[in-house]
């Protein structure tokens, strides 16, 4: 009789978790799982803690409700599966602002992550330079041709779109510039028109109407009690073992699989499995695919990672403005790059007190030495600048957190998504029960890292002679 097969996911954030409940669905019954974290603490960067008395988010604060498509995205649907769905909420305040020239100025509508697709919506914000963005009678890109998203912008929209619009919005997400990211991996949608429409503008309103939204459908969610609770969730769901504080040192094929080494290097153990899910940043993988694959290591570990931090401060009654945070362009020169008003945002978060939560998030690529300030440093400029931003003095705060994300946010930088199927295919080829998930890979946001966790674990169950279906 043939034993059940084990599987190891190398990981214990969001897409590994993701990828050991789709293998507890869809693989062979027995299917024996164990998940390896090298810290103590499971959920990569969706972290919910306490502070005066509540639960706060300490990483991610909320996914997308639709894909791409228009239909429910991956993460809704993970979240039912968890039986957490009577637990979403929505945001109740839904505007933001851009921080413009010492001042608060609404976000303009209608525009595809800063990129206008109606220049006169803009131009409170950024002077877009319309006369470049001419039909030369030629798609903007060839078939297979990838660009960042600041060179595109800067040549057909002007410096300002950029450094004003895209900039910070690309930032807040990625703590990158779009001077140095990908298209295709950071605006996939854009991307697609971009090889078919002449003009930017038309670009963005192509790509826009690709993606259909009903009229006041939320675009964001989050759950009660905070996304830790997506985390717990999953883990017992998965049904399987939990282990912590487990580094995967190295990852060996052997005739029925692979050999994990684990732990200190003077006290190590070997574990046999039959097949792996690499769930961990680009540099930790390619770590690892050093003795299998070493060709494949370096083309993997060529990705690059911005460290952030998130202050976040409770204010006593606080005068805050009435949107959900703001974007704060880098030529501005401030420290902070965006925040988030949690209470004003979240209507479930607000207090009778009127205690007001306010997160800020500091830290762009290639400013990290404004990171190496002490707690105590960063909270008191966060404060200020708040204050100077929002228009007045704002009280000193009762209690406060930094979080510190080291190597947190990958850049993709043009030619990514070709170099990741590069080497998932070079992995089929050569390694059929090795895969990689994660956001160093597929994108950030927490869909897309629950699609990759998922894509990875059926191409794993397909491996192994199942269905993946």
């Amino acid at each position: 009789m043939r034993r059940p097969a084990r599987v190891a996911v190398v990981g214990g954030g969001v897409a590994g978790l993701a990828a050991a409940v789709r293998l507890r669905d869809r693989a062979p019954e027995g299917t024996e799982i164990t998940v390896y974290e090298r810290s103590g603490a499971l959920g990569g960067k969706l972290r919910t803690g306490e502070l005066a008395g509540q639960p706060v988010e300490f990483g991610a604060e909320s996914f997308l409700m639709r894909d791409p498509a228009g239909g429910e995205s991956v993460a809704v649907a993970l979240v039912r599966r968890l039986g957490l769905a009577d637990r979403i909420v929505h945001p109740t305040v839904g505007r933001a602002a851009l921080a413009v020239d010492g001042e608060l100025r609404p976000v303009p509508a209608g525009t595809l992550v800063g990129v206008p697709g109606d220049l006169a919506a803009v131009s409170t914000v950024a002077r877009p330079d319309a006369a470049a963005d001419r039909d030369e009678g030629r798609p903007l890109l060839g078939p297979d041709e990838d660009v960042s998203v600041g060179a595109l912008v800067r040549a057909r929209l002007g410096g300002e779109v950029v450094d004003r619009l895209v900039d910070p919005m690309l930032g807040g997400v990625y703590a990158g510039r779009a001077d140095d990211l990908s298209l295709t991996a950071t605006m996939p949608a854009l991307a697609r028109a971009a090889r078919v429409e002449h003009t930017l503008v038309g670009a963005v309103r192509a790509a826009q109407a690709a993606a259909p939204r009903a009229p006041g459908a939320p675009v964001f969610g989050t759950l009660v009690g905070g996304l830790g609770t997506l985390v717990e969730a999953a883990a017992r769901v998965s049904g399987a073992t939990i282990r912590r504080d487990a580094t995967v040192r190295e990852l060996h094929p052997t005739p029925a699989g692979w050999r994990l080494t684990i732990g200190p290097t003077r006290d190590p153990e070997h574990v046999e499995v039959d097949a792996v899910v690499l769930a961990v940043p680009a540099r930790a993988a390619a770590r690892l695919l050093a003795g299998p694959a070493p060709e494949l290591a370096g083309t993997v570990g060529r990705l690059d990672y911005a460290s952030v931090a998130l202050v976040t401060l409770a204010l006593p009654e606080p005068r805050l403005p009435e949107l959900s945070g703001f974007l704060v362009p880098g030529t501005e020169g401030l420290l902070v790059k965006a925040s988030t008003f949690f209470t004003t945002k979240w209507g479930h978060l607000r207090r009778p007190d009127g205690l007001a939560l306010v997160r800020a998030s500091v830290g762009r690529y290639g400013e990290e030495e404004q990171l190496q300030r002490p707690d105590e440093d960063l909270a008191a400029t966060v404060h200020r600048e708040l204050s100077a931003v929002v228009g007045s003095p704002l009280p000193a705060p009762v209690a406060g957190h930094v979080q510190r994300w080291g190597g947190a946010l990958p850049q993709y930088a043009p030619g990514h998504v070709d170099r990741v199927a590069s080497v998932r295919a070079a992995l089929r080829a050569s390694h059929p029960t090795l895969a990689l998930a994660g956001a160093g890979y597929d994108g950030v946001g927490i869909p897309v890292c629950v699609r990759s966790g998922e894509t990875a674990a059926d191409e794993i169950i397909t491996a192994l002679g199942g269905s993946g279906t």
